[in-house]
């Protein structure tokens, strides 16, 4: 992913979620990149591109341990 892009991509998240969300590029990748609140690893963002359109997909796993922990 470019760099302009990954920008536009936070600043949606950030405004949808909170403003602590992080796309960390330090991963040489085309296709995904990590997305951490702070500095805590939450998901994985990917970029597929099909038939002309572009469209982004979030993938966050959450143990059931930090089920637990909000309950």
């Amino acid at each position: 992913m470019h760099t302009t892009e990954v920008s536009k991509i936070q600043s949606f998240l950030r405004q949808k979620l909170n403003n602590r969300i992080v796309l960390d590029m330090s991963e040489n990748r085309d296709d995904s990149i990590e997305v951490k609140l702070g500095d805590e690893f939450i998901g994985v963002l990917s970029k597929i591109v099909e038939e002309g359109e572009t469209s982004y997909n979030f993938n966050m796993a959450i143990l059931d341990i930090d089920l637990e922990e909000a309950a």
